[in-house]
């Protein structure tokens, strides 16, 4: 059944792009002329530049689909909109025992950890910890659904018109979904705060804590030469998600992929793609 739909959704996917493969302003590809988007495994895509937030290039960009971990980035936009960075957190859930009820990843936290803010948002985005996320919704706002309310009001200030929030980890809920679109102008979003744009660059990092550090599971970072971040997620109703950003050139692009099967493949195949057949639209 898979497989079927997967082959019905690549006959019916259209391709809308601002400036693309044989539009003018485009830049020729490797053999001197302007090549066609790449052909994705992903439900969904959409490529933005930065910093003007112009979309470059979106293929099903307004269905709703579940966003997994990509839900992490408004989780840490929202903390440092409503916290400080070096306030002190404590600690009370045992994040490997919550990981194992949940199915989850988690930072590692432990009770009794006292750690500035900071620690928890990048154990967020480099662990894509659900730990983490917890802790924080709990501290700044009381409780989880109080913290969405926050990351919901958020959305909308934002205008992101195709984004429902149900929890700050991502873990699949019905009444939550994103579309590509709004995820890559997230990801714009997220790097607009130096501080979180900052993490999301970082290989690893050590937290306040007499443990390791923590390394990112973004491995788009080492593979793909100018990736300055930002999130990867994945649940059985998601499947593989990712925005990611790199420079080069000058130019800054966001992309998303949404239910991907191979999520850095699509990724990297977008970027490259956009990087030699698109003009800057900032």
């Amino acid at each position: 059944m898979r497989a079927d739909r997967r082959r019905g959704h690549r006959q019916r996917r259209s391709h809308r792009h601002a400036v693309a493969a044989g539009q003018p302003g485009g830049r020729a590809g490797r053999a001197g002329r302007l090549e066609e988007p790449p052909l994705l495994s992903g439900y969904a895509a959409a490529v933005i530049e930065a910093p003007c937030g112009a979309t470059v290039y979106a293929v099903n960009e307004a269905l709703r689909l579940a966003p997994a971990s990509l839900v992490k980035m408004m989780t840490a936009i929202v903390a440092l909109e409503q916290a400080e960075a070096d306030e002190i957190v404590e600690v009370e859930i045992d994040g490997a025992a919550l990981s194992m009820v949940v199915d989850a990843t988690a930072m590692g936290l432990q009770p009794g950890d006292r750690l500035p803010l900071i620690d928890l948002i990048y154990g967020l985005l480099l662990r894509s910890g659900h730990d983490a996320a917890v802790v924080i919704a709990e501290h700044i706002a009381g409780d989880e659904a109080a913290f969405v309310s926050l990351m919901n009001e958020k959305a909308a200030a934002l205008g992101l018109s195709d984004t429902t929030f149900a929890n700050v980890s991502g873990l699949d809920h019905p009444a939550q979904w994103i579309s590509s679109l709004d995820a890559a102008l997230l990801g714009v979003e997220l790097l607009k705060e130096p501080l979180l744009a900052e993490a999301v660059a970082a290989a690893e990092y050590q937290p306040a804590w007499a443990r390791g550090p923590i390394a990112n599971l973004n491995l788009l970072l080492s593979d793909y030469p100018g990736a300055v971040g930002v999130k990867t997620g994945f649940t059985d109703l998601a499947g593989q998600t990712i925005v990611a950003a790199a420079d080069r050139d000058g130019r800054r692009l966001i992309t998303s992929v949404l239910h991907s099967e191979d999520l850095y493949v699509d990724a990297a195949a977008l970027l490259n793609w956009a990087f030699a057949n698109t003009a800057p639209a900032c």
